[in-house]
């Protein structure tokens, strides 16, 4: 019984596994935001470009 709740008790103080968990849900976080940059990015440089594209001269 002894053995059981010195391993419980060391299994509840060990956070190394929650610290992962932590930096792979930051870094999750920082990859969905530079996702959602270069799509708004691309999205208004789309637009640029279709109005160069249309005030351009035709020959």
């Amino acid at each position: 019984m002894e053995q059981i709740t010195h391993t419980l008790k060391q299994f509840v103080r060990d956070e190394d596994g929650v610290t992962a968990i932590e930096y792979g849900l930051i870094a999750a976080l920082i990859a969905v935001v530079i996702i959602l940059s270069v799509q708004a990015v691309g999205v208004k440089l789309n637009g640029i470009f279709n109005y160069i594209a249309t005030t351009l001269p035709t020959k």
